[in-house]
């Protein structure tokens, strides 16, 4: 039994763990697009997610009970099997490796489905194919996992194709769209609530099964609230760390952000995020906020879309999954040979930690070069043809008016102008004849003078 208490608080401890690095690993979701955008500035997004993933993980606990009492059949009275602490442990290790390994390289794949994947991977090894709910699966997480990022792209996609065609108008102007920087503060605030509710809860999940498996609590039971603020406390740390290999991906990696854009595509995110959560979806944060950065990209004008990287996200998708269900069952099989497995495993496992965190320092990423270009208000649109803005009908009388005075008053000008040209010809004309006859009589008076002489 002294074993089983120190398994759990191993779990509990390596849980917290993957949701700190989960916290920083999906910082970007919400605050890649406003610090590329400069609506906020590096360190002031940070401290915000962080604060609203902590006030989100007390919102609900749906996609907690998901998890705890839904992918894993923990109940075996209820046609169950019986999960060991052991399982979950392993699972843990395989979500940690790979969330590690990802950010790494700076993809946004899925935090959530490396630790379905970890979960599946050490449930199939150490308690068989009967240990998953596989309706669960493909309802709750796969399903969800194609939907939720095609319907925030395409989401994205139309908030940006409308909010550029409200604020047309104001195309040829400097600082024509920057008024949606303001709104992007409330937006990617929104997000980071939404992703609180939803990513938070997963490890709640995580520690509850733990503690259903090693006999301390229910099957079927909400999780309690030391779990839900130690969780929330986690994931608000790991947030403020900021993931910025990530951020620099997502900020201006798929495609280069503008006001208008990110606030749409933070919009549409949040909604999403939060649909789901109230429905018990487990599904990717990062999924959704990626298909909402390519949708509007793909919304604006003149934009252009880095597939590359966009294929390299989606392999990593795809990935995911299996790779973190592999790490996950064979620290499993380790995990079989008893306390002598489990301590094979979590040397193998800091190990790889370390090496990952070692081999990160050779090209260091911060807040400083995250995102090195902020985008300009003046740059708003790239447009190749030349289109006249939509002006409201008093303003476009009030210019046509305005015309019409200019060229009265140009017409006026150029009257009085040839008016005293032809005044000054006249003057001139005068003064040449008196002059001329000035002369003449000069003229005649010394031809007077000669004769007098003679």
């Amino acid at each position: 039994m002294n074993e089983i208490y120190f398994l759990v608080v191993a779990v509990i401890a390596l849980a917290l763990f993957f949701d700190f690095t989960n916290g920083f690993h999906d910082t970007a979701n919400a605050m890649a697009t406003p610090i590329a955008t400069g609506a906020l500035k590096p360190k002031t997004a940070v401290t915000i997610a962080a604060i609203l993933n902590l006030v989100g993980a007390f919102i609900s606990v749906e996609v907690a009970k998901t998890i705890s009492g839904g992918l894993i059949n923990e109940d075996p009275s209820g046609g169950g099997v019986l999960i060991h602490p052991g399982f979950i442990f392993a699972g843990l290790i395989g979500a940690i490796v790979w969330n590690l390994l990802t950010w790494l390289l700076g993809l946004p794949s899925s935090s959530s489905h490396a630790l379905f994947g970890g979960l599946i991977g050490a449930a199939l090894v150490g308690a068989g194919f009967s240990s998953v709910n596989y309706d669960v699966l493909l309802a709750k997480i796969i399903i969800p996992a194609v939907l939720a990022p095609t319907i925030a792209g395409l989401g994205a996609f139309l908030a940006t194709r409308i909010a550029y065609k409200i604020t047309r108008r104001f195309d040829s102007r400097p600082d024509g769209r920057g008024g949606f920087r303001w709104g992007q503060i409330f937006s990617s605030s929104f997000l980071a609530l939404s992703h609180g509710t939803n990513d938070a809860q997963k490890v709640m999940g995580v520690i509850t099964l733990a503690l259903v498996s090693a006999g301390m609590q229910e099957p079927g039971t909400d999780p309690q609230f030391w779990v839900i603020l130690s969780c929330a406390l986690a994931i608000a740390l790991g947030t403020y760390s900021g993931g910025w290999r990530i951020i620099r991906t997502l900020g201006s990696g798929l495609t280069e952000v503008k006001p208008a854009q990110g606030f749409a595509a933070e919009v549409t995110s949040a909604t999403t995020v939060l649909v789901s959560s109230h429905f018990g979806f487990a599904l990717s944060t990062t999924q959704v906020a990626s298909g909402s950065i390519i949708g509007s990209g793909l919304g604006r004008r003149g934009s252009k879309v880095k597939w590359r990287t966009a294929g390299r996200i989606g392999i990593a998708w795809l990935m995911t999954l299996p790779a973190a269900g592999i790490v996950g069952a064979l620290a499993a099989w380790v995990a079989h040979f008893g306390l002598i497995g489990y301590i094979i495993d979590t040397f193998v496992g800091m190990i790889i930690i370390l090496g990952i965190w070692l081999w990160s320092r050779k090209q260091k990423v911060n807040h400083e070069n995250a995102v090195s270009g902020v985008a300009a208000s003046a740059k708003v649109v790239k447009i190749k043809k030349n289109i006249k803005p939509l002006e409201p009908r008093r303003a476009k009388k009030a210019r046509k008016v305005a015309k019409a005075r200019k060229k009265e008053k140009e017409a006026k000008a150029a009257a009085k102008l040839r008016e005293e040209m032809l005044k000054t010809a006249e003057i001139e004309k005068i003064e040449a004849k008196k002059k001329a006859k000035q002369d003449s009589k000069k003229k005649k008076s010394k031809k007077k003078g000669k004769g007098a002489k003679k």
